[in-house]
């Protein structure tokens, strides 16, 4: 009988307690694809897609600078949705986030101009400063907007964008007042194997001696393009001729941590970039806004609780993007590619890794004709 007498009660707290919950309001951001002008980039200019928070106002900078594939016919198929996600992660921190890609890479105009020697004879503060003078001819270009603050800019680059990165703050525009390098390198022609590593430390070298703003550059311990051994090389380069860096050993991440600047990784590397911004005054909000919606899909039933998890993600990916999946759960996505058929075509690849009977079920945010 006292349990009977309890039950009310206690149904009577959980209803009051329900009342106090105050459900999270999604926000909603503006993303424009835009064409940045620059001379040596022909009609076409760069291309770039801008995300920022979709209210009124003038918002600094973060500029995201893109990694170069292996093979020379990948950087065509490139795309700045590809980064989308990541740009988001800023937006959501109170920045307008620009994703430049840079000559010849994506649809860009201009020929490529970052590295036209051989592996033996690559000249990395060649590659490196072609690179600078497209993301100066952005910077340009963007604080000329009216929503744009170029007062407080921050550079942010994934493996030879973070060289270039490395090289702007050597070469620093007024209004840039820190960078950031996730897994920051060049010349990586297979797992492990670099051209002329000497010449790499040295380029980290050279920016070393003319770069003062804060740095923070983050590795991760199973980097396949540039292990801790010469990461931790070329920070002391570095830091030896004057630079200034805070430097994260991060754990190992998946099967090839040089990737942890991804999508997949939000939830390991948000926390880096916070804490370095606190450091440095540039936390813009108490906490980051809510994300967008996500698109009303239903996951596939027969994904496990893992599939259903990444299913989420594959929904918060930049178009073109893909998900398939097979009668026993095995799936496979790609999200930011340059067409819908390569999505799909990956998105197979990637099931019939574990399973046969693969079929794309989504493409973009819409069930698969």
């Amino acid at each position: 009988m006292a349990m009977m007498r309890g039950f009310p009660q206690r149904l009577a707290l959980a209803a009051a307690l329900s009342l106090c919950v105050v459900p999270v309001k999604a926000e909603t951001y503006q993303h424009e694809e835009i064409r940045i002008a620059m001379p040596e980039a022909g009609a076409r200019g760069l291309e770039a897609l801008l995300v920022r928070p979709d209210h009124p106002g003038r918002y600094p900078l973060v500029l995201l600078s893109h990694g170069s594939p292996r093979k020379a016919e990948d950087r065509q198929k490139m795309s700045p949705w590809g980064q989308y996600p990541l740009a988001l992660e800023f937006a959501r921190r109170g920045w307008a986030a620009a994703i430049v890609m840079r000559r010849g890479y994506g649809d860009s105009g201009g020929p490529y101009a970052e590295n036209r020697r051989s592996c033996q004879d690559v000249d990395y503060l060649e590659a490196a400063r072609a690179s600078v003078r497209d993301l100066k001819a952005a910077i340009n270009w963007l604080i000329k907007r009216p929503d744009i603050d170029g007062s407080r800019m921050v550079a942010v680059g994934q493996s030879a964008g973070g060289l270039a990165t490395v090289a702007l703050t050597g070469d620093a525009p007024p209004g840039l007042v820190a960078a950031i390098s996730f897994a920051g390198g060049r010349g990586s022609i297979r797992d492990f194997e670099i051209c002329r590593e000497d010449r790499l430390i040295a380029a980290f070298r050279t920016f070393g001696k003319t770069s003062r703003i804060p740095m923070l550059w983050v590795y991760a311990e199973n980097d396949h393009f540039f292990a801790p051994p010469l990461a931790e090389k070329m920070r002391n380069a570095f830091v030896e001729a004057g630079g200034n860096v805070e430097f994260i050993h991060a754990p190992a991440f998946r099967k090839d941590g040089h990737r942890l600047f991804s999508l997949t990784g939000i939830s390991k590397w948000t926390p880096y970039v916070d804490s370095f911004f606190a450091k440095n005054k540039l936390t813009l909000r108490a906490s980051p806004m809510a994300l967008p919606p996500l698109p009303t899909l239903a996951p596939p039933p027969q994904l496990s609780a893992n599939g259903r998890q990444t299913f989420e993600l594959y929904l918060r990916g930049g178009q073109h993007k893909a998900f398939a999946v097979a009668s026993d759960g095995h799936f496979g996505w790609q999200t930011g590619k340059r067409t819908v058929e390569e999505a799909r075509n990956t998105a197979l690849k990637f099931c019939r890794d574990g399973a046969k009977d693969c079929r794309v079920v989504f493409v973009d945010d819409a069930a698969a004709p």
